[in-house]
């Protein structure tokens, strides 16, 4: 390993110490919470936690770092039923494709359906007739390089839009990630990611505007009043992981995994996971995620985040042929428990070429 991938590792090091920890003082001043919603169900099964094993496109969500450990090609396509109750759905599409032998390149978009929503008024609070249905997308490219396939290394820049017809908000951050693997068959994984880390945002547009009327002696002149919203910041997120591959007997694998996550809005999380894989053709995971404190306020229901506690998953591997690394389609399926509304479930099919 070169002395400028040290001094790569140091530096992102020296960053993430200085990103601020857990701080549910802040909770609610940020935006943009679509950031942190995972639209993939294989990592969706394991809480979002695995940030030191995660590889291909689902590491442009978690840890961009994985992104260069695929084989050739990988392409996703996820849905979620986001709070089963709420009407709300995610869907997203990523590519990730390989680069000479140690690199690979990636590009995901993700965007969020709320449905028909009633249009109301300060006249008409009953609603008016008509609907309307926010826009929320965001896109990301990414970069990663594997060194000597022992430290992969990858940075994430990601365009985030948020509106209705009237008023917009956009937005730009960036990710950077690091995994390392060692052991006898690489058994050990340690991962640091450091996510949504860009300006501020603000919702601007003529929904903004409002007529109002002044008097001037015998007669009242109609003037436009702009209005200017507060900017907010976007979810900055730290994570660092550590996971571990045990084979079994009959090419069966059991991994366990530790995460721990620090929010700059919000407290901080930790939480550990199990996978099992049968010859990579059917996996089973769990993991358990909970917060180092609740935030509560006076006279408030406990506001404890809405993913402390159990989410899992299976994946059905299936390859098209059965000649030595020949493509396969996977279908992907995650619960994640909620403390409101009936969780959320994630349906993904991924094909590795």
């Amino acid at each position: 390993m070169n002395k400028s991938l040290y001094l790569f590792i140091a530096l992102f090091a020296l960053a993430s110490a200085n990103v601020q920890a857990g701080n549910p003082d802040r909770q609610g001043e940020a935006g943009a919470p679509e950031l942190l919603m995972n639209p993939w169900a294989r990592s969706a099964g394991l809480h979002s936690m695995n940030t030191s094993n995660v590889v291909g496109v689902e590491a442009m969500m978690l840890n961009i770092a994985g992104l260069a450990r695929i084989p050739k090609t990988e392409v996703i396509f996820g849905h979620s039923n986001y709070l089963k109750g709420t009407g709300i759905t995610t869907n997203a599409i990523g590519l990730s494709q390989k680069i000479g032998k140690n690199s690979a390149l990636g590009i995901s978009i993700m965007t969020l359906d709320f449905g028909d929503i009633q249009r109301t008024t300060t006249f008409q609070p009953g609603g008016t007739g008509s609907t309307f249905s926010p826009r929320f997308s965001n896109f990301g490219i990414g970069f990663s390089h594997n060194f000597e396939n022992k430290v992969s290394v990858g940075v994430l820049g990601r365009a985030v839009s948020q509106g209705v017809e009237d008023v917009t908000a956009t937005g730009i951050c960036l990710d950077a990630g690091v995994q390392y693997t060692t052991g006898e068959k690489e058994n050990f994984k340690f991962g640091i990611s450091l996510r949504n880390i860009g300006g501020r945002m603000q919702f601007r547009g003529e929904g903004l505007s409002k007529e109002i009327e002044i008097p001037a002696f015998d007669t009242e002149h109609g003037i436009v009043v702009n209005q200017r919203s507060t900017s907010f910041e976007m979810q900055s997120v730290l994570n660092i992981g550590l996971s571990y591959d045990y084979y079994l007997s009959g090419n069966s694998r059991l991994t366990g995994l530790a995460n721990y996550t620090s929010n700059a809005f919000s407290e901080d999380q930790l939480g550990a996971g199990l996978e099992f894989s049968f010859n990579e053709l059917f996996m089973l995971r769990a993991a358990y995620k909970l917060d180092f404190g609740n935030v509560a306020s006076e006279g408030t229901v406990n506001s404890e985040p809405l993913y402390t506690g159990l989410a899992a998953g299976a994946t059905l591997n299936i390859p098209t042929s059965k000649k030595a690394g020949a493509p396969r389609i996977a279908l992907d399926y995650a619960y994640r428990q909620t403390k409101i509304y009936d969780g959320t479930h994630n349906i993904s099919v991924r094909i590795n070429l």
